[in-house]
């Protein structure tokens, strides 16, 4: 499977994770997930993202590969409703602590790997955007997204949020803040041209 690329710290998840039961004392963070019981739930995921983590929609992102540690930040964000969106504001709510820590352990157990395409070198991507997605759109910081294979119209919508206030982030909010219209598409069509190979685990 492939697709494309990376941005600032802008892409976060939007998919369907389902679950119930109360939520464990421990922060999500501080526990260890199980893969296999992961791709159980997984299996609620893949209308929008795949039981591989491939995004099947334009308005999702792809998580196979992503840092545990993003996935987990961005799952509890959604249920604790510090993030939201019209349909992992609902279902986000549902998940326990240990449900987030195993389908992060299965996203991420999966390996992402990004190729530029004709025509581009790593010396040609967006400076401001390296630093925590690297130059081929795989974060190099733990609690950033990968970027490689994301569409235009996904990273486009994540940035304008970021630059309305509707996201929040400590380094994306000023990032956005300077971008206009113009500027925030020439990034998201950079990063939807790089191709994206999502590997499944065994």
């Amino acid at each position: 499977m492939t697709k494309r690329m990376r941005l600032p710290s802008l892409i976060g998840l939007g998919g369907v994770f389902l679950a119930q039961m109360g939520f464990a004392e421990v922060p999500a963070e501080a526990l260890t997930g199980d893969a296999v019981a992961g791709k159980k739930l997984a299996g609620q995921c893949r209308t929008c993202h795949g039981i591989d983590g491939f995004a099947k929609i334009p308005i999702a992102p792809h998580i196979g590969g992503e840092n545990p540690a993003y996935i987990m930040h961005q799952l509890t964000a959604f249920r604790e409703g510090t993030r939201e969106h019209e349909m992992m504001t609902v279902v986000a709510k549902g998940l326990s602590d240990q449900k987030i820590a195993d389908l992060a352990a299965w996203y991420a157990s999966h390996t992402a790997v990004s190729t530029l395409p004709a025509g581009k070198t790593e010396d040609m991507a967006p400076e401001d955007c390296t630093g925590c997605h690297g130059a081929t759109g795989i974060a190099v910081v733990p609690d950033a997204p990968n970027l490689a294979g994301e569409t235009a119209i996904y990273i486009d919508t994540q940035l304008k949020a970021f630059r309305l206030g509707k996201r929040q982030h400590e380094i994306m909010s000023v990032i956005a803040a300077d971008l206009d219209d113009a500027r925030m598409r020439e990034l998201a069509d950079w990063y939807a041209a790089m191709q994206l190979t999502i590997t499944v685990a065994p």
